[in-house]
């Protein structure tokens, strides 16, 4: 059996905050917008975001309430341009959590923060 990750979906407690975070602040385009539910281009996989409410009653799974994510994943965008792109997200209000990075492997690598506290990674591809 081999599986292919296709999407991935944020649980999110403002849906047109978290779109006005992916799609304007960094600037992915919307593939498809079901109100409660959209998803978003980023390449090989897409980006979904789903009001928690909605994501509750359809899922049935125990999805929590209140504004604040788990933090126990992160959500990873590559660059050429970390930077540059950290510049960019900070100038417009983004949280910075940690400020870029090269790392031991050569990658350089910072964090910034969603409206729900989602961490996302901003890093140049392995090997730059």
């Amino acid at each position: 059996m081999q599986l292919s990750m296709r999407y991935v979906i944020l649980y999110v407690h403002d849906v047109a905050k978290s779109l006005e975070f992916y799609r304007d602040k960094l600037g992915l385009a919307v593939r498809a917008d079901h109100d409660t539910y959209i998803e978003l281009d980023t390449g090989a996989v897409i980006l979904s975001l789903f009001d928690r409410g909605n994501a509750r009653e359809t899922t049935k799974l125990q999805v929590p309430e209140g504004e604040g994510s788990s933090q126990t994943f992160e959500v990873g965008f590559v660059t050429e341009d970390v930077e540059g792109t950290v510049n960019r997200l900070r100038e417009q209000g983004v949280p910075v959590l940690k400020e870029p990075i090269v790392k031991p492997w050569g990658q350089t690598v910072a964090y910034v923060a969603d409206p729900d506290g989602h961490y996302i990674e901003i890093c140049t591809p392995m090997g730059s």
